[in-house]
C-alpha cells in the first residue's frame, strides 16, 4: 500500500512510537525553529554558563525537537561545531545519584575528544571523582553537593577555579541537551537544577532543556519557599515555547501514521471520496494536537489486527474514532444495532427523537461531526431521515464491502469490546416508545447487565 489516507501528499516515514531525529522528516514544522536555535546557540555572545529552555506538553515533539537541535549542530563546520553532551536524567532517577551520572557523562563525552585541552579534561574528572565521594544517603546528596560546591569550601572553590580556566582556554561549546526533566521527581529536579546554578560561571557551557513547564512547576510546587515559576526564572535565561502544529500539519501526521497500521490494506478497499467525507465532515473536528493523535493511533495499533481484513478500514477508523473521542456515543452504537443496521424502522419522528436524545448528551461543538459520522456509517438513518428506500441488493452490497452498517458484519467492529446487550424486536419497539421522556429511555437502552 502507499500513501491511501495520505490526500496525495507526499511524506516521508516516520515511527509510530518515537521521536524523529532527521530533520528531512518533519511533518510538524519544527525544523526550522530547530535551526535557527542551533545557529543562536553556536553564535551568540555570553559570559559565563547559560541555561536554554524550550517548553511544551507532553506528546508536542519536544523529543523531536531536540533531536533536531542536535542534527544541526553536528551540521555545523569544525571551527563552529560544538561539543555535544546529551544527557537523560529520567534513565537514573531513583536508582542511581543523578549528580554523580551528569558529571560521568560529561567527564566520558570529555575525555573522548581530541580537541579539549588536557587541563580540562583533567580538572572535570577530578570533579568526578569528588562527587563519585559524596556519601549516601541519596536523600542527602543535594546537600552534600551544596556545601562541596560552596565558594567558603577551599578544595571546591579552588577546584572551580581551575575549571573555569580550562575552560576559557577550550575554543568549542559545549553543549549539554537534558531531555524528560518533567517525568522527575521533585527532588531529582532540584539536584539537576543545583548543577546548573553551581556551574553558572562556566564559561562556554550552554545547557538546553526541553520539558514540560506545567508539570515542573507543580512538582516543585510543594518544595520551594517562593513559587515554581520564580524558581525557574532563577535557573533558566532564556525560554521559547514549543511551536504549536496547525492543523495540517497535523492531518499529514496522522495520515501517515494510518498508511503504516494499514500498510497491507489495497487502494481498491480505499473509496478516497467516502473516506474525505467521513475525515472532513467527523473525524478532523477531533484531530488538535498530537496528544489526539497519539491517543487515536494508539488505539488502531491495538484494535486493528484483530479484525484485520473483515471489516472496512474507513468504517473502522471511523468507529474507532468514536471509542476514542466519544466513547458515550459508541456504547450506543454498541448497544443498539438492530435500531441502526437491522429490521426495525422507526417512524421519522421516532429516529429524530433518538438522534437528538444520543445527541443531546455532547457538548455543543461535537454534536454536528458525530451525527454527520453516524448518518454516513449508517445508511439506514440517511433513508428514514430522507423518507428514501433502500434495495436489499444494497445490504449485499455492504457485506461484500465490510461495512459496519451490514448487520452480520457489525459485530466485528466490536471484538475487543464488551458484549452488548441482546434486545428482542418487541423490546426495541417499547424502548421507541420511551423517546419522549428522555430520562426512561436513557435507563431502559444504556443499562448493561453486571458482570
Amino acid at each position: 500500500m502507499s500513501h491511501i489516507f495520505m490526500a496525495q501528499t507526499e511524506i516521508n516515514d516516520i515511527s509510530v512510537d518515537s521521536s524523529l531525529v532527521d530533520p528531512e522528516k518533519d511533518l510538524l514544522g519544527h525544523a526550522n525553529f530547530a535551526k535557527y536555535l542551533a545557529d543562536s546557540i553556536c553564535k551568540m555572545t555570553f559570559p559565563e554558563g547559560f541555561v536554554i529552555a524550550v517548553y511544551g506538553s507532553w506528546n508536542s515533539g519536544k523529543s523531536t525537537l531536540l533531536n533536531f537541535v542536535v542534527h544541526y549542530l553536528q551540521q555545523k563546520p569544525e571551527d563552529e561545531k560544538p561539543i555535544i553532551i546529551p544527557f537523560n536524567p529520567w534513565l537514573f532517577s531513583g536508582h542511581q545519584n543523578i549528580t554523580r551520572r551528569f558529571f560521568d557523562q560529561l567527564k566520558n563525552v570529555l575525555s573522548q575528544e581530541s580537541s579539549v585541552p588536557k587541563g580540562l579534561r583533567e580538572r572535570v574528572a577530578d570533579f568526578a571523582a569528588i562527587i563519585s565521594d559524596i556519601p549516601l544517603p541519596y536523600a542527602q546528596t543535594g546537600k552534600a553537593l551544596a556545601a562541596l560546591l560552596d565558594d567558603k569550601d577551599k578544595e571546591a572553590g579552588e577546584l572551580k577555579e581551575e575549571v573555569e580556566d580550562t575552560l576559557v582556554q577550550q575554543q568549542r561549546r559545549i553543549v549539554i541537551t537534558i531531555d524528560d526533566i518533567d517525568r522527575l521527581a521533585a527532588e531529582d529536579i532540584k539536584q539537576l537544577f543545583r548543577i546548573f546554578k553551581a556551574m553558572r560561571n562556566f564559561t562556554n557551557v550552554v545547557y538546553l532543556l526541553v520539558f514540560n513547564k506545567e508539570v515542573v512547576i507543580k512538582t516543585i510546587a510543594d518544595t520551594k519557599e517562593i513559587s515554581g515559576e520564580a524558581y525557574l526564572e532563577k535557573i533558566i535565561q532564556v525560554s521559547f515555547d514549543l511551536p504549536v502544529p496547525n492543523k495540517i500539519s497535523l492531518r499529514r501526521l496522522l495520515f501517515k501514521k494510518l498508511d503504516n497500521i494499514f500498510t497491507e490494506t489495497s487502494k481498491i478497499e480505499i473509496n478516497q471520496a467516502r473516506w474525505s467525507e467521513i475525515y472532513f465532515q467527523g473525524i478532523d473536528h477531533f484531530i488538535n494536537n498530537i496528544r489526539d493523535i497519539t491517543r487515536f493511533i494508539n488505539t488502531l495499533t491495538v484494535t486493528y489486527p484483530a479484525v484485520k481484513h473483515e471489516v472496512n478500514p474507513i468504517d473502522f477508523i471511523a468507529i474507532e474514532s468514536l471509542r476514542v473521542f466519544s466513547p458515550n456515543i459508541y456504547s450506543i452504537i454498541h448497544q443498539n444495532p438492530h435500531i441502526l443496521v437491522g429490521e426495525v424502522n422507526p417512524s421519522i419522528d421516532e429516529l429524530n427523537s433518538l438522534l437528538n436524545t444520543w445527541i443531546a448528551q455532547l457538548p455543543v461543538e461535537d454534536k454536528q461531526p458525530i451525527k454527520n459520522l453516524l448518518i454516513h456509517l449508517f445508511p439506514k438513518l440517511k433513508s428514514i431521515l430522507g423518507n428514501t428506500y433502500l434495495h436489499k441488493k444494497q445490504e449485499l452490497e455492504w457485506h461484500e464491502q465490510l461495512r459496519v452498517c451490514s448487520l452480520e458484519i457489525f459485530p466485528i467492529y466490536f471484538r475487543l469490546s464488551l458484549s452488548a446487550v441482546e434486545l428482542s424486536n418487541s423490546q426495541i419497539k417499547a424502548i421507541l416508545g420511551l423517546v419522549g421522556d428522555v430520562d426512561k429511555f436513557g435507563s431502559s437502552v444504556l443499562v448493561m447487565p453486571n458482570y
